[in-house]
């Protein structure tokens, strides 16, 4: 398994998660090896412009959102070099980078997947 598919499957799970990728695909937005925070997104608030983590053609990306089809509930993928990787659901879009070393992207928190809430413990003595 790949470092992005580890970081897809915790983002799918509910975290939001920093790390380092690395590929120069993004430059000069994201540069190899910066701090990147990905959180839990809410696919359908998506815009042109997000960088975003999603799986296109069973690869995963940390790519920009080139465009939106909101009647078909998807999105195409793109890197910052004139690559198209495709389109893919909602379904495989993970999480949001809200912020490259620190700098937050705008608009990108407004677009965070709501935290689902723990299920509450059972009473003592109940199962």
């Amino acid at each position: 398994m790949g470092a992005l598919e580890a970081v897809a499957g915790r983002v799918a799970g509910g975290a939001t998660v920093e790390f380092r990728p690395s590929g120069s695909s993004m430059v000069p937005l994201i540069r190899s090896r910066q701090r990147v925070v990905v959180a839990p997104v809410d696919p359908a608030r998506l815009e042109v412009g997000d960088i975003v983590l999603a799986r296109v053609a069973g690869t995963v990306y940390l790519h920009l959102v080139s465009s939106v089809d909101r009647t078909r509930g998807r999105v195409r993928i793109s890197n910052n070099r004139g690559r198209v990787n495709g389109w893919t659901g909602h379904d495989r879009v993970f999480g949001i980078c809200l912020a490259i070393d620190g700098v937050p992207r705008p608009g990108a928190a407004d677009k965070q997947r709501a935290a689902v809430p723990p299920e509450p413990e059972p009473p003592h003595g109940t199962s």
